[in-house]
């Protein structure tokens, strides 16, 4: 059981991936997560709203199959396989954390300060979950995908789309790491 929850090596995960994306190019489909939003908001009958969601969900009951997996294996890791919430992070990056006002650094992998109860109840949270969703929403239609699927399939592709894709979100999340976060907590 040691094995599950210690981090795994490159050579594990790398080939774990490319075999998901050789099952995923055999069987003629595209990884990635923003698309299965998509699908289940069809399923829930959104194309009576918006002709953008007036597809055949039919055609990528796979993604279904793949959300189901997210949700469960979610549910498995955080219930039985977190052993300790420690993290052994560097001390510069605890300083840097701490100044910004985070408390419990290196204590929990998700900060209260980010994730608490009393976030999703204030005002400032709630915009900020609002405002942040259809952000994301909105950019990985007009992108044509989300990180997962620009990242992993797009790039083992050698889609040059996919490639400006990555690199806007590693420049978006460069400016929201040093201008933004700081700025709204």
């Amino acid at each position: 059981m040691d094995f599950i929850f210690q981090p795994w090596a490159w050579y594990i995960g790398g080939p774990l991936i490319a075999l998901s994306l050789l099952l995923y190019f055999y069987f003629g489909q595209n990884f990635g997560a923003s698309t299965n939003f998509e699908t289940l908001c069809t399923v829930a009958g959104a194309g009576k709203v918006s002709d953008y969601f007036k597809k055949d969900w039919k055609q990528r009951d796979f993604a279904l199959m793949f959300v189901v997996g997210l949700i469960i294996g979610g549910f498995i890791s955080s219930t039985y396989l977190v052993p300790n919430q420690t993290i052994d992070l560097n001390p510069t990056t605890v300083k840097e954390l701490t100044d910004l006002g985070f408390t419990n650094v290196g204590n929990q992998y998700f900060p209260d300060e980010i994730f608490g109860d009393d976030i999703y109840t204030s005002l400032k949270g709630f915009l900020i979950l609002i405002i942040s969703g259809v952000l994301i929403g909105f950019g990985t239609r007009y992108a044509g995908g989300c990180t997962s699927g620009h990242a992993i399939t797009g790039l083992s592709n050698l889609q040059l789309p996919s490639l400006l894709a990555v690199i806007g979100f590693f420049i978006g999340g460069i400016i929201a790491t040093w201008f933004i976060i700081p700025i709204l907590f």
